[in-house]
Protein backbone atom coordinates (compact mmCIF):
# COMPACT_ATOMS: atom_id res chain seq x y z
CA UNK A 1 0.00 0.00 0.00
CA UNK A 2 1.48 3.41 -0.93
CA UNK A 3 2.61 5.67 1.89
CA UNK A 4 2.80 9.37 1.15
CA UNK A 5 4.51 11.89 3.38
CA UNK A 6 2.65 14.88 4.83
CA UNK A 7 4.23 17.44 7.12
CA UNK A 8 2.61 18.84 10.24
CA UNK A 9 3.97 22.06 11.70
CA UNK A 10 5.08 21.17 15.18
CA UNK A 11 3.61 24.20 16.97
CA UNK A 12 0.20 23.59 15.32
CA UNK A 13 0.01 19.83 15.81
CA UNK A 14 -2.59 18.27 18.07
CA UNK A 15 0.09 17.45 20.63
CA UNK A 16 1.34 21.04 20.75
CA UNK A 17 -2.13 22.54 20.94
CA UNK A 18 -3.20 20.06 23.60
CA UNK A 19 -0.03 20.78 25.59
CA UNK A 20 -0.79 24.49 25.43
CA UNK A 21 -4.25 23.77 26.79
CA UNK A 22 -2.81 21.53 29.52
CA UNK A 23 -0.37 24.27 30.53
CA UNK A 24 -3.27 26.69 30.91
CA UNK A 25 -5.41 24.27 32.93
CA UNK A 26 -2.48 23.44 35.20
CA UNK A 27 -1.86 27.14 35.84
CA UNK A 28 -5.41 27.82 37.07
CA UNK A 29 -5.69 28.91 40.69
CA UNK A 30 -7.13 26.04 42.70
CA UNK A 31 -8.70 27.29 45.92
CA UNK A 32 -9.82 23.86 47.07
CA UNK A 33 -8.27 22.09 50.05
CA UNK A 34 -5.65 20.07 48.17
CA UNK A 35 -5.45 17.09 50.47
CA UNK A 36 -9.14 16.44 49.95
CA UNK A 37 -9.19 16.77 46.14
CA UNK A 38 -9.55 13.56 44.15
CA UNK A 39 -9.41 15.18 40.71
CA UNK A 40 -7.24 18.06 39.54
CA UNK A 41 -8.53 21.16 37.77
CA UNK A 42 -6.59 19.98 34.74
CA UNK A 43 -8.33 16.60 34.61
CA UNK A 44 -11.79 18.12 35.06
CA UNK A 45 -11.35 20.76 32.36
CA UNK A 46 -9.52 18.43 29.97
CA UNK A 47 -12.18 15.73 30.37
CA UNK A 48 -14.83 18.30 29.48
CA UNK A 49 -12.79 19.54 26.54
CA UNK A 50 -12.26 15.99 25.24
CA UNK A 51 -16.04 15.47 25.09
CA UNK A 52 -16.39 18.65 23.05
CA UNK A 53 -13.41 17.76 20.84
CA UNK A 54 -15.04 14.48 19.81
CA UNK A 55 -18.51 16.07 19.92
CA UNK A 56 -19.73 13.35 22.22
CA UNK A 57 -21.38 14.02 25.62
CA UNK A 58 -21.07 10.31 26.47
CA UNK A 59 -17.37 10.04 25.58
CA UNK A 60 -16.31 10.18 29.21
CA UNK A 61 -18.46 7.18 30.11
CA UNK A 62 -16.90 5.06 27.36
CA UNK A 63 -13.44 6.01 28.56
CA UNK A 64 -14.34 5.20 32.15
CA UNK A 65 -15.30 1.70 31.04
CA UNK A 66 -12.04 1.34 29.12
CA UNK A 67 -10.15 2.51 32.19
CA UNK A 68 -11.90 -0.10 34.32
CA UNK A 69 -11.28 -2.99 31.91
CA UNK A 70 -7.96 -2.05 30.27
CA UNK A 71 -6.48 0.22 32.97
CA UNK A 72 -5.98 2.77 30.22
CA UNK A 73 -8.13 5.10 28.12
CA UNK A 74 -7.99 7.63 25.32
CA UNK A 75 -8.53 10.36 27.87
CA UNK A 76 -5.22 9.29 29.38
CA UNK A 77 -3.25 8.71 26.16
CA UNK A 78 -4.61 11.57 24.04
CA UNK A 79 -5.48 14.21 26.64
CA UNK A 80 -3.17 13.38 29.54
CA UNK A 81 -6.06 12.89 31.98
CA UNK A 82 -4.83 10.82 34.93
CA UNK A 83 -8.09 10.71 36.91
CA UNK A 84 -11.50 10.84 35.22
CA UNK A 85 -14.05 12.73 37.36
CA UNK A 86 -17.69 11.76 37.54
CA UNK A 87 -20.15 14.12 35.85
CA UNK A 88 -21.25 15.85 39.05
CA UNK A 89 -17.66 16.28 40.18
CA UNK A 90 -16.62 17.67 36.79
CA UNK A 91 -19.41 20.23 36.81
CA UNK A 92 -18.73 21.31 40.39
CA UNK A 93 -15.03 21.83 39.68
CA UNK A 94 -15.50 23.74 36.41
CA UNK A 95 -18.23 25.90 37.95
CA UNK A 96 -15.76 27.47 40.40
CA UNK A 97 -13.28 28.87 37.84
CA UNK A 98 -13.74 32.38 36.45
CA UNK A 99 -14.10 32.15 32.67
CA UNK A 100 -11.58 34.96 32.11
CA UNK A 101 -8.85 32.54 33.20
CA UNK A 102 -9.24 30.78 29.82
CA UNK A 103 -8.56 33.94 27.78
CA UNK A 104 -4.80 33.39 27.21
CA UNK A 105 -5.25 30.24 25.13
CA UNK A 106 -7.30 32.05 22.46
CA UNK A 107 -4.52 34.59 21.98
CA UNK A 108 -1.92 31.81 22.04
CA UNK A 109 -3.57 29.83 19.23
CA UNK A 110 -4.08 32.96 17.14
CA UNK A 111 -0.39 33.82 17.50
CA UNK A 112 0.60 30.29 16.51
CA UNK A 113 -1.36 30.68 13.27
CA UNK A 114 0.06 34.14 12.66
CA UNK A 115 3.61 32.98 13.38
CA UNK A 116 3.13 30.14 10.94
CA UNK A 117 2.05 32.70 8.29
CA UNK A 118 -1.34 31.03 7.90
CA UNK A 119 -3.13 34.34 8.43
CA UNK A 120 -1.29 36.53 5.93
CA UNK A 121 -3.91 35.75 3.29
CA UNK A 122 -6.66 36.74 5.76
CA UNK A 123 -5.88 40.44 5.33
CA UNK A 124 -8.83 42.20 3.67
CA UNK A 125 -6.75 45.32 3.09
CA UNK A 126 -3.00 45.77 3.67
CA UNK A 127 -2.31 44.99 7.36
CA UNK A 128 -6.04 44.80 8.13
CA UNK A 129 -7.80 41.75 9.56
CA UNK A 130 -11.58 41.52 9.62
CA UNK A 131 -13.13 40.55 12.96
CA UNK A 132 -16.88 40.08 12.80
CA UNK A 133 -18.85 40.30 16.04
CA UNK A 134 -22.39 39.32 16.94
CA UNK A 135 -24.46 38.14 19.88
CA UNK A 136 -25.54 34.53 20.33
CA UNK A 137 -27.76 32.71 22.84
CA UNK A 138 -26.48 29.31 23.96
CA UNK A 139 -28.75 28.39 26.88
CA UNK A 140 -32.48 28.96 27.34
CA UNK A 141 -34.71 27.58 30.08
CA UNK A 142 -37.90 28.34 31.92
CA UNK A 143 -36.62 26.70 35.10
CA UNK A 144 -32.82 26.51 35.30
CA UNK A 145 -31.12 29.80 36.07
CA UNK A 146 -28.37 31.54 38.01
CA UNK A 147 -27.50 35.09 39.07
CA UNK A 148 -25.77 35.73 35.71
CA UNK A 149 -28.79 34.74 33.60
CA UNK A 150 -30.58 37.27 31.44
CA UNK A 151 -34.33 37.25 31.98
CA UNK A 152 -37.31 37.88 29.75
CA UNK A 153 -40.76 38.41 31.23
CA UNK A 154 -43.64 37.25 29.06
CA UNK A 155 -47.19 38.58 28.90
CA UNK A 156 -48.56 35.38 30.41
CA UNK A 157 -46.49 35.98 33.54
CA UNK A 158 -43.84 33.36 32.80
CA UNK A 159 -40.10 34.06 32.73
CA UNK A 160 -37.44 32.74 30.37
CA UNK A 161 -33.82 32.59 31.49
CA UNK A 162 -30.94 32.53 29.05
CA UNK A 163 -27.20 32.89 28.64
CA UNK A 164 -25.74 34.87 25.76
CA UNK A 165 -22.38 36.20 24.66
CA UNK A 166 -20.81 38.57 22.15
CA UNK A 167 -18.66 36.36 19.96
CA UNK A 168 -16.02 37.57 17.54
CA UNK A 169 -14.07 35.73 14.86
CA UNK A 170 -11.44 36.67 12.30
CA UNK A 171 -12.50 35.77 8.79
CA UNK A 172 -11.99 36.40 5.08
CA UNK A 173 -14.46 36.29 2.16
CA UNK A 174 -12.47 33.58 0.37
CA UNK A 175 -12.04 31.15 3.28
CA UNK A 176 -14.61 29.04 5.09
CA UNK A 177 -12.48 28.70 8.19
CA UNK A 178 -13.00 31.34 10.88
CA UNK A 179 -10.66 32.05 13.79
CA UNK A 180 -12.66 32.51 17.02
CA UNK A 181 -11.65 34.98 19.71
CA UNK A 182 -12.36 34.97 23.42
CA UNK A 183 -16.05 35.99 23.72
CA UNK A 184 -17.55 38.46 26.16
CA UNK A 185 -20.57 37.18 28.11
CA UNK A 186 -23.78 39.20 28.11
CA UNK A 187 -24.46 38.53 31.76
CA UNK A 188 -25.87 40.26 34.78
CA UNK A 189 -23.33 41.13 37.46
CA UNK A 190 -23.67 41.47 41.22
CA UNK A 191 -25.15 44.81 42.27
CA UNK A 192 -26.09 45.91 38.75
CA UNK A 193 -29.31 47.93 38.53
CA UNK A 194 -29.94 47.22 34.84
CA UNK A 195 -29.80 44.02 32.85
CA UNK A 196 -26.74 43.62 30.64
CA UNK A 197 -27.15 44.05 26.89
CA UNK A 198 -25.33 43.23 23.65
CA UNK A 199 -24.05 46.78 23.11
CA UNK A 200 -22.46 47.04 26.56
CA UNK A 201 -20.93 43.58 26.19
CA UNK A 202 -19.61 44.57 22.75
CA UNK A 203 -17.88 47.60 24.25
CA UNK A 204 -16.18 45.40 26.84
CA UNK A 205 -15.26 42.96 24.09
CA UNK A 206 -13.54 45.66 22.02
CA UNK A 207 -11.39 46.78 24.95
CA UNK A 208 -10.23 43.24 25.69
CA UNK A 209 -9.66 42.38 22.02
CA UNK A 210 -7.38 45.40 21.65
CA UNK A 211 -5.53 44.39 24.80
CA UNK A 212 -5.04 40.87 23.42
CA UNK A 213 -3.80 42.12 20.01
CA UNK A 214 -2.40 45.64 20.61
CA UNK A 215 -0.36 45.85 17.40
CA UNK A 216 -2.73 44.05 15.04
CA UNK A 217 -4.62 46.05 12.43
CA UNK A 218 -8.26 45.15 13.07
CA UNK A 219 -11.45 46.11 11.25
CA UNK A 220 -14.57 45.31 13.27
CA UNK A 221 -17.56 44.13 11.22
CA UNK A 222 -21.08 44.06 12.59
CA UNK A 223 -24.76 44.31 11.73
CA UNK A 224 -26.96 47.40 11.83
CA UNK A 225 -27.14 47.32 15.63
CA UNK A 226 -23.58 48.63 15.76
CA UNK A 227 -23.71 51.37 13.11
CA UNK A 228 -24.57 54.02 15.67
CA UNK A 229 -22.38 56.85 16.93
CA UNK A 230 -21.56 55.41 20.38
CA UNK A 231 -20.23 52.12 18.98
CA UNK A 232 -18.34 53.82 16.14
CA UNK A 233 -16.70 56.16 18.63
CA UNK A 234 -15.82 53.20 20.85
CA UNK A 235 -14.10 51.38 17.98
CA UNK A 236 -12.10 54.47 17.04
CA UNK A 237 -11.17 55.10 20.67
CA UNK A 238 -9.41 51.75 20.70
CA UNK A 239 -7.60 52.65 17.46
CA UNK A 240 -9.42 50.04 15.40
CA UNK A 241 -11.49 50.38 12.25
CA UNK A 242 -15.11 49.51 11.52
CA UNK A 243 -17.30 48.20 8.71
CA UNK A 244 -20.92 48.15 9.87
CA UNK A 245 -24.16 47.39 8.03
CA UNK A 246 -26.09 50.64 7.50
CA UNK A 247 -29.73 50.06 6.62
CA UNK A 248 -31.24 53.12 4.92
CA UNK A 249 -34.27 53.07 7.23
CA UNK A 250 -32.00 53.38 10.26
CA UNK A 251 -30.09 56.36 8.88
CA UNK A 252 -32.63 58.69 7.28
CA UNK A 253 -30.60 61.86 7.85
CA UNK A 254 -27.50 60.35 6.26
CA UNK A 255 -29.49 59.02 3.31
CA UNK A 256 -31.10 62.43 2.73
CA UNK A 257 -27.65 64.00 2.80
CA UNK A 258 -26.37 61.47 0.23
CA UNK A 259 -29.48 61.93 -1.96
CA UNK A 260 -28.65 65.63 -2.29
CA UNK A 261 -25.64 64.77 -4.50
CA UNK A 262 -26.33 64.75 -8.23
CA UNK A 263 -23.90 61.87 -8.83
CA UNK A 264 -21.77 59.58 -6.73
CA UNK A 265 -18.56 57.72 -7.57
CA UNK A 266 -19.42 54.32 -8.99
CA UNK A 267 -17.62 51.12 -9.96
CA UNK A 268 -19.33 48.54 -12.19
CA UNK A 269 -17.99 45.12 -13.13
CA UNK A 270 -19.35 41.96 -14.70
CA UNK A 271 -18.36 38.39 -13.82
CA UNK A 272 -18.12 35.33 -16.04
CA UNK A 273 -21.72 34.36 -15.18
CA UNK A 274 -22.98 37.60 -16.66
CA UNK A 275 -23.88 39.11 -13.29
CA UNK A 276 -23.31 42.83 -12.80
CA UNK A 277 -21.72 44.21 -9.61
CA UNK A 278 -22.36 47.87 -8.88
CA UNK A 279 -20.51 49.71 -6.09
CA UNK A 280 -21.60 53.27 -5.23
CA UNK A 281 -19.77 55.22 -2.54
CA UNK A 282 -19.12 58.57 -0.95
CA UNK A 283 -16.68 59.67 1.75
CA UNK A 284 -17.12 61.96 4.73
CA UNK A 285 -20.86 62.22 5.28
CA UNK A 286 -22.50 62.80 8.70
CA UNK A 287 -23.95 59.69 10.32
CA UNK A 288 -26.85 61.63 11.85
CA UNK A 289 -28.14 65.16 12.37
CA UNK A 290 -26.34 65.82 15.64
CA UNK A 291 -23.63 68.48 15.68
CA UNK A 292 -21.20 65.92 17.11
CA UNK A 293 -22.10 63.21 14.57
CA UNK A 294 -19.11 61.23 13.29
CA UNK A 295 -18.26 61.57 9.62
CA UNK A 296 -18.41 58.19 7.91
CA UNK A 297 -17.66 56.74 4.50
CA UNK A 298 -20.64 55.08 2.85
CA UNK A 299 -20.72 52.26 0.30
CA UNK A 300 -23.71 50.64 -1.41
CA UNK A 301 -23.50 47.35 -3.29
CA UNK A 302 -26.00 45.92 -5.75
CA UNK A 303 -25.88 42.57 -7.53
CA UNK A 304 -27.88 42.07 -10.73
CA UNK A 305 -28.24 38.69 -12.43
CA UNK A 306 -27.88 38.00 -16.13
CA UNK A 307 -31.61 38.76 -16.63
CA UNK A 308 -31.28 42.24 -15.12
CA UNK A 309 -32.97 41.39 -11.82
CA UNK A 310 -31.46 42.73 -8.61
CA UNK A 311 -30.79 39.69 -6.41
CA UNK A 312 -28.86 41.33 -3.55
CA UNK A 313 -28.20 44.77 -2.18
CA UNK A 314 -26.64 46.08 1.00
CA UNK A 315 -24.84 49.12 2.35
CA UNK A 316 -22.22 49.80 4.98
CA UNK A 317 -20.44 52.63 6.75
CA UNK A 318 -16.72 52.54 7.47
CA UNK A 319 -13.83 54.78 8.41
CA UNK A 320 -11.68 53.28 5.64
CA UNK A 321 -11.45 55.82 2.82
CA UNK A 322 -13.25 54.32 -0.17
CA UNK A 323 -11.93 54.57 -3.71
CA UNK A 324 -12.32 52.75 -7.01
CA UNK A 325 -9.60 50.23 -6.17
CA UNK A 326 -10.90 49.10 -2.79
CA UNK A 327 -14.69 49.49 -3.11
CA UNK A 328 -15.21 45.86 -4.18
CA UNK A 329 -12.88 44.57 -1.44
CA UNK A 330 -14.77 46.47 1.25
CA UNK A 331 -18.15 45.27 -0.04
CA UNK A 332 -16.93 41.66 -0.06
CA UNK A 333 -15.64 42.11 3.47
CA UNK A 334 -19.00 43.57 4.49
CA UNK A 335 -20.86 40.62 2.98
CA UNK A 336 -18.42 38.28 4.72
CA UNK A 337 -19.97 39.25 8.06
CA UNK A 338 -22.58 36.49 7.65
CA UNK A 339 -19.84 33.92 8.31
CA UNK A 340 -20.10 34.65 12.03
CA UNK A 341 -23.67 33.35 11.74
CA UNK A 342 -23.17 30.49 9.30
CA UNK A 343 -19.62 29.17 9.71
CA UNK A 344 -19.51 29.83 13.46
CA UNK A 345 -22.92 29.90 15.20
CA UNK A 346 -24.74 27.58 12.79
CA UNK A 347 -21.87 25.10 12.86
CA UNK A 348 -21.74 25.13 16.65
CA UNK A 349 -25.51 24.69 16.95
CA UNK A 350 -26.31 22.28 14.11
CA UNK A 351 -23.13 20.51 12.98
CA UNK A 352 -22.38 18.27 15.91
CA UNK A 353 -21.14 20.65 18.63
CA UNK A 354 -24.54 20.87 20.39
CA UNK A 355 -23.98 24.46 21.49
CA UNK A 356 -27.52 24.81 22.83
CA UNK A 357 -27.39 21.56 24.78
CA UNK A 358 -27.34 22.06 28.54
CA UNK A 359 -24.09 20.33 29.53
CA UNK A 360 -24.50 21.85 32.98
CA UNK A 361 -25.62 25.23 34.22
CA UNK A 362 -24.07 25.62 37.66
CA UNK A 363 -24.30 28.58 40.00
CA UNK A 364 -21.23 30.59 38.97
CA UNK A 365 -19.27 29.97 35.76
CA UNK A 366 -20.15 26.47 34.55
CA UNK A 367 -22.46 27.41 31.69
CA UNK A 368 -20.04 29.88 30.12
CA UNK A 369 -17.03 27.62 30.73
CA UNK A 370 -18.74 24.77 28.88
CA UNK A 371 -19.42 27.19 26.03
CA UNK A 372 -15.69 28.08 26.02
CA UNK A 373 -14.65 24.41 25.94
CA UNK A 374 -16.98 23.88 22.97
CA UNK A 375 -15.50 26.93 21.26
CA UNK A 376 -11.95 25.69 21.88
CA UNK A 377 -12.79 22.33 20.33
CA UNK A 378 -14.13 24.21 17.29
CA UNK A 379 -10.89 26.26 17.28
CA UNK A 380 -8.81 23.05 17.19
CA UNK A 381 -10.80 21.77 14.24
CA UNK A 382 -10.51 25.07 12.35
CA UNK A 383 -6.74 24.98 12.84
CA UNK A 384 -6.62 21.41 11.51
CA UNK A 385 -8.65 22.42 8.46
CA UNK A 386 -6.21 25.23 7.76
CA UNK A 387 -2.89 23.59 8.55
CA UNK A 388 -2.98 19.79 8.92
CA UNK A 389 -2.61 17.79 5.64
CA UNK A 390 -3.47 14.51 7.37
CA UNK A 391 -6.72 15.88 8.78
CA UNK A 392 -7.52 17.44 5.41
CA UNK A 393 -7.01 14.06 3.78
CA UNK A 394 -9.26 12.38 6.35
CA UNK A 395 -11.87 15.02 5.64
CA UNK A 396 -11.63 14.46 1.88
CA UNK A 397 -12.35 10.74 2.26
CA UNK A 398 -15.67 11.20 4.07
CA UNK A 399 -18.95 12.45 2.67
CA UNK A 400 -19.47 15.03 5.42
CA UNK A 401 -17.76 16.54 8.44
CA UNK A 402 -20.45 15.07 10.68
CA UNK A 403 -19.75 11.56 9.37
CA UNK A 404 -16.00 12.11 9.82
CA UNK A 405 -16.44 12.75 13.54
CA UNK A 406 -18.91 9.90 13.89
CA UNK A 407 -16.14 7.67 12.57
CA UNK A 408 -13.58 9.13 14.96
CA UNK A 409 -15.96 8.57 17.88
CA UNK A 410 -16.53 4.96 16.88
CA UNK A 411 -12.79 4.31 16.75
CA UNK A 412 -12.02 5.66 20.22
CA UNK A 413 -14.85 3.66 21.76
CA UNK A 414 -13.26 0.38 20.71
CA UNK A 415 -9.54 1.13 20.50
CA UNK A 416 -6.99 2.91 22.67
CA UNK A 417 -4.64 5.11 20.67
CA UNK A 418 -1.23 6.38 21.67
CA UNK A 419 -1.67 9.63 19.72
CA UNK A 420 -4.11 11.67 17.64
CA UNK A 421 -2.01 10.84 14.58
CA UNK A 422 -2.71 7.15 15.20
CA UNK A 423 -6.45 7.87 15.21
CA UNK A 424 -6.16 9.51 11.80
CA UNK A 425 -3.93 6.71 10.49
CA UNK A 426 -6.53 4.17 11.55
CA UNK A 427 -9.25 6.04 9.69
CA UNK A 428 -7.04 6.42 6.61
CA UNK A 429 -6.30 2.70 6.38
CA UNK A 430 -7.64 1.31 3.12
CA UNK A 431 -8.72 4.79 2.01
CA UNK A 432 -6.15 5.66 -0.63
CA UNK A 433 -2.97 4.92 1.29
CA UNK A 434 -1.63 5.58 4.75
CA UNK A 435 0.24 8.88 5.02
CA UNK A 436 3.51 9.07 6.91
CA UNK A 437 3.05 11.88 9.40
CA UNK A 438 6.11 14.08 9.82
CA UNK A 439 6.43 17.04 12.13
CA UNK A 440 8.12 20.06 10.60
CA UNK A 441 9.98 22.62 12.62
Amino acid sequence: MPRTSVKIKKHLSFDALRQGLSDLFESLDDHRVQGRCTHSLHDAFMSGFACMFFQDPSLKHFQERLEETEHNSNLRTLFNVTSIPKDAQLRDIIDQIDSEALRPVFKDYFERLRRGKHLESYQILPSQYLCSIDGVHYHTSENIHCDHCLTKRHKDGSTTYHHATVQGAFMHPEYRQVIPTMPEPIANSDGADKQDCEINAAKRYLKKLKSDHPRLGITIAGDGLFSKAPMIEEVLRHKMNYLFVAKPGDHQYMMEWIAAYDTLPEVISQDIKGRKHRYTYINQVPLNGQESAPLVNYIHYELTNEKGKVTYRNSWVTNHEINDSNAAKLAKAGRCRWKIENECFNTLKNQGYYLEHNFGHGNKHLSHNMYLLTLLAFFFHQIFELTDPAYQRCRSTTCSKRFLWETFRTLIRFFIFDSWNDVMLKLMKDRGGIPVLEKSK
